[in-house]
């Protein structure tokens, strides 16, 4: 098997969420479980730190193992969807898992999947908790993929979970309000293991608070005692004070992460490093601030508010829902454009009318569809639009539609790419 036959067999004989959507998406562990099982329970040879939520469960994941390889731990880090490659997926620090590994590891255990027939995903994680354990990883960052209780993920026993904002993004797989999803991702808190909530939002606190309760689990909203005060944001990064117990515990912390939203990921990531501090980790204040300034060049990170040219400026962010949305909209007006051409397609199971009511009318768009079957088709998006007022074009190609928008696109106004994850993975520059 070559490493693209290996992953022709994945895609077609797999059910790919990231291609096909909710029928892809399986609602037990079952298959999860049966596939560790015969690989001989791997996800309990190294420890884990569980990571959940809406949005900014990326970054965080991304912002923990930055500290902890910096911190001189060898950090292994589960993420989905990949932008560009499959390999981006399970990295050890920082080095992408290597092709041949995932040849073998198809080659070897086929017979096991034709018999458990997993999903994608759940090939994936259990993929990711062998590499970990063969590469005898200190410790690794694991992003849940959908959700938290039935994620294929939430087998594992990890030192801490963190939960960051949470909003409405998959609705009719994890329900239609916030303390229903709430009560999806707070799934993934174990018994007497301790939790961290990002950012406090009174709607679905309660739903927390339970959980932990029932579990026995020590629960700690990050910003009861960790607040962050953003002094400087730029397009490549920003720079805050962090206090803790309100006393001023890192001045001047360097990000390398923009967006604003960022400041709202930073309590609970710092808050998760404190945790792990008093389990017996050894994580010095320069650690956090080598790894949080670092995180993009120490692990690999894209597509989050990321610069892709100048002149005219071009930005691209992942952001797909309606927070996310409300959030790369603030970001763009902080700039003051001159003007803004989007680029932005969706997929077919978001509330897309939902998130188009938020685009400003004055901008330009330029609709496109990603070439997944599970895009929303271009004709479907223009239509939509078209009803709420939006001015734009429509292409057939992400490529195309960015094409057009560099044509027309003024030296000292913007472009920015986005809507979809989708979208930005077909980005040549990226």
């Amino acid at each position: 098997m070559t490493y693209q036959e290996c992953l022709d067999y994945l895609y077609q004989q797999l059910p790919m969420f990231q291609r096909i959507g909710n029928v892809a998406f399986k609602k037990s562990l079952d298959n999860i479980i049966a596939l560790c099982d015969a690989l001989g329970q791997p996800q309990h040879k190294f420890k884990t730190v569980h990571v959940a939520g809406t949005n900014g469960k990326g970054s965080s994941s991304h912002m923990l193992a930055a500290v902890l390889q910096s911190a001189g731990y060898k950090t292994g880090l589960y993420t989905s969807p990949h932008l560009k490659s499959f390999t981006e997926r399970v990295r050890v620090d920082g080095a992408e898992l290597p092709q041949d590994y995932l040849v073998s590891f198809v080659e070897q255990h086929k017979d096991l999947f034709e018999q458990v027939k997993p999903s994608f995903f759940e090939m994936t994680v259990a993929l990711a908790f062998q590499y970990f354990a063969d590469e005898q990883v200190d410790v690794a960052v694991i992003e849940v993929g959908l959700g938290g209780r039935l994620d294929s993920t939430n087998i594992i026993s990890p030192e801490l979970s963190l939960i960051t904002n949470i909003g409405l993004d998959h609705q009719a797989l994890l329900g239609d309000t916030l303390p229903e999803i709430a009560g999806e991702k707070v799934g993934i808190v174990k018994s007497h293991i301790p939790a961290v909530i990002s950012t406090k939002q009174a709607e679905i606190m309660p739903v927390f608070e339970q959980k932990a309760a029932a579990e026995q689990a020590p629960l700690y909203f990050a910003t009861d005692s960790i607040r962050v005060q953003v002094l400087d944001q730029h397009l490549e990064g920003q720079v805050y004070d962090v206090y803790l117990d309100n006393k001023l515990w890192l001045p001047s912390l360097q990000s390398d992460l923009a967006g604003v939203y960022q400041q709202y990921n930073l309590p609970g990531v710092l808050k998760s490093l404190l945790l792990l501090r008093e389990r017996g980790f050894t994580i010095t204040d320069d650690s956090i601030r080598q790894g949080i300034a670092n995180t993009k060049s120490i692990t690999g990170l894209k597509g989050r508010w990321q610069v892709l040219g100048t002149h005219p400026l071009t930005i691209c962010d992942t952001g797909h829902n309606v927070d996310g949305i409300k959030q790369i909209l603030a970001q763009l007006h902080a700039i003051k454009p001159k003007h803004v051409h989007m680029v932005f397609g969706a997929v077919n199971d978001k509330d897309v009318t939902t998130i188009m009511q938020l685009l400003p009318m004055d901008y330009t768009y330029y609709f496109c569809q990603a070439q997944i079957p599970r895009a929303l088709p271009i004709a479907e998006l223009k239509e939509k639009a078209g009803q709420i007022g939006l001015r734009g074009e429509a292409y057939a190609t992400v490529s195309e539609a960015i094409a057009a928008a560099k044509g027309n696109a003024k030296p000292d106004e913007i472009i920015f790419i986005g809507g979809s994850t989708f979208v930005v993975a077909e980005i040549d520059e990226l």
